[in-house]
C-alpha cells in the first residue's frame, strides 16, 4: 500500500511520462493486460488513457488493470490514469520512506 506522501512523489514523476496505453471501443483485453504488464515490469509507472468510445469509465479501467498486474493506482484524472508496480528484480524508482514512529 502507497503512503500519500509516496502517491504524491509518483504523481510528480508521472507529469513528464508519455501515455502509452489506451483503452478505447474494444474496451479490457488481454493485450491491454499484457502490454500494462509488460510496461510496468520495464517502467514501474506508466500512463493510461481511456478514449471516449470507451464503455468503461477512468475509474473501472483503472481498477481493473491493477488488479489484473497487481499494481496500484497512483491516479486518476480526467480521461487518464496513472499505475505504479515495483519491480522487485531491478527496482527503478526509488519511493520515499513511510516515517515510523
Amino acid at each position: 500500500m502507497l503512503t500519500s506522501k509516496q502517491r504524491a512523489y509518483l504523481r510528480s514523476l508521472a507529469n513528464s511520462i508519455d501515455t502509452i496505453l489506451m483503452v478505447g471501443k474494444g474496451g479490457m483485453s488481454e493485450q491491454i493486460i499484457a502490454q500494462a504488464e509488460s510496461a510496468l515490469k520495464a517502467r514501474e509507472l506508466i500512463k493510461g488513457k481511456v478514449l471516449e468510445s470507451c464503455d468503461l469509465s477512468v475509474r473501472e479501467v483503472a481498477d481493473m488493470i491493477a488488479e489484473a498486474t497487481r499494481s496500484e493506482v497512483v491516479l486518476v484524472i480526467g480521461t487518464k490514469f496513472v499505475l505504479y508496480k515495483r519491480n522487485e528484480k531491478e527496482p527503478k524508482i526509488e519511493l520515499p520512506k513511510s516515517k515510523k514512529k
